[in-house]
């Protein structure tokens, strides 16, 4: 396989993670207001020591700083493989159930 089509893949997975990461962080921001619960519990208590958004942000930004320590380890096999399950992890757990929960609003 050529290597730069490798790491632009690799970069394409790194981007749609770090998305994926700002759509979870907004959806559980604005879920929660609207009365919604949070599922992670190390983040609901976080919430009760920092407050909601600025445990949302710092959750959020050590998920994208290990991202970006994976972008840096691109090169070491199984890196691509895991920047794929993260991604399918999120689209699965948070995208999905989220998308489900503002569609229905809309129903």
């Amino acid at each position: 396989m050529d290597p730069h089509s490798d790491q632009v893949r690799i970069y394409q997975l790194v981007l749609l993670n770090v998305a994926l990461q700002i759509f979870d962080g907004i959806a559980t921001y604005e879920g929660l207001k609207l009365g919604w619960h949070e599922g992670n519990p190390l983040l609901v208590a976080a919430f009760a020591y920092l407050g909601t958004g600025p445990a949302l942000l710092l959750f959020k930004a050590k998920a994208c700083a290990l991202l970006m320590v994976l972008h840096r380890f691109s090169h070491r096999p199984g890196v691509p493989a895991v920047l794929g399950l993260l991604a399918g992890a999120y689209g699965m757990f948070s995208l999905l159930p989220w998308t489900a929960k503002f569609v229905g609003l809309l129903i």
